[in-house]
């Protein structure tokens, strides 16, 4: 299964770059930059590049497009090798290989919409969430054709790991930080609160509106990942066995990270640059917490026995 696990995990860094590509559109401003014409832009196969708009808008709309070769031959080789032993049924990356082939429609379906409502927020959210699904779905094919099978096989159907609820936990939390995120670029509220770490100076904002709590609620929530993160990192992680133990420090050095870029943003501005960087290091903790999720669910797939952490 070598294969399959080196292409899910190139395809998976396709996917990544792709969405950080998007997240690029987003804070340029860049979404119309081929107007409202899907698949075309501004009505040509290959527009005039008049403006740095169109050539954002365009350069994601071709990776879009150039990603859907690599997921579907993942797709089909999982399904060619299906009869091989650990490829097909719970613990094989058959599965979650189909249904990033599946998702990569939805996504496709949705980028479309999202162009039609004019980057309207309830479908650019949406946008984003099947995106972080099909990141996902691109390293769980990964991680499971890369897992140890015979007698030290993950006990896919009943097995436990230590910190599995603490990690969870954290994914999902991330999850909706970086939707509460992309919702705040979208509706404009970036700007909305001022300083850091509080909101216009103030710890709950008694003024401005929707668009200042939205602001607000979002860094609440990303406070919230970063403080259980470093808590989980300096109560429990002595616990882990080594690999586990590490896969939670890099979730931790990235929530860090995320953490003083977006410091740097709000205090410089928001410049661009800052605000993309933002965006990515924001996808780079999704990816981590998919894997130290991963490694925390299914102990047998790295050294060591568990050890119940929550």
């Amino acid at each position: 299964m070598r294969t399959i696990r080196t292409l899910a995990f190139v395809t998976a860094g396709f996917a990544y770059a792709l969405i950080v590509l998007g997240a690029v559109v987003r804070v340029t401003g860049s979404g119309l930059g081929c107007g409202d014409d899907w698949p075309l832009c501004n009505g040509q196969i290959i527009p005039q590049f008049h403006d740095i708009e169109t050539a954002i808008e365009y350069t994601h709309r071709l990776a879009a497009a150039t990603i859907g070769i690599p997921i579907t031959a993942l797709a089909v080789l999982a399904w060619l090798k299906r009869k091989e032993p650990g490829v097909s049924g719970p613990g094989g990356p058959l599965r979650p290989a189909l249904a990033a082939f599946v998702l990569l429609g939805v996504i496709a379906s949705l980028g479309a919409v999202t162009v039609k409502l004019d980057l309207h927020a309830g479908a650019v959210v949406p946008h984003l969430a099947t995106a972080l699904m099909l990141l996902a779905a691109l390293l769980v094919t990964g991680f499971r054709a890369g897992a140890p099978r015979g007698p030290t096989a993950i006990n896919w159907a009943n097995g436990r790991a230590s910190g599995f609820r603490a990690a969870a936990a954290a994914l999902v939390l991330s999850g909706i930080v970086i939707l509460l995120g992309g919702l705040t670029a979208t509706t404009g509220a970036s700007a909305a609160c001022q300083g850091f770490p509080f909101c216009n100076g103030q710890i709950w904002p008694s003024s401005g509106g929707g668009p200042v709590h939205l602001h607000w609620i979002h860094r609440l929530l990303a406070y919230a990942l970063f403080l259980h993160l470093v808590a989980l990192g300096f109560t429990r992680t002595r616990q882990l066995p080594p690999p586990l133990r590490n896969a939670a420090w890099l979730a931790i050095t990235a929530a860090t990270a995320q953490v003083v870029v977006a410091a740097v943003m709000v205090l410089g501005g928001l410049p661009t640059v800052w605000r993309a960087l933002h965006a990515a290091m924001g996808f780079a903790l999704w990816v981590a917490l998919v894997r130290f999720t991963w490694m925390a669910r299914h102990p047998g797939s790295s050294p060591g026995s568990a050890v119940e952490l929550s």
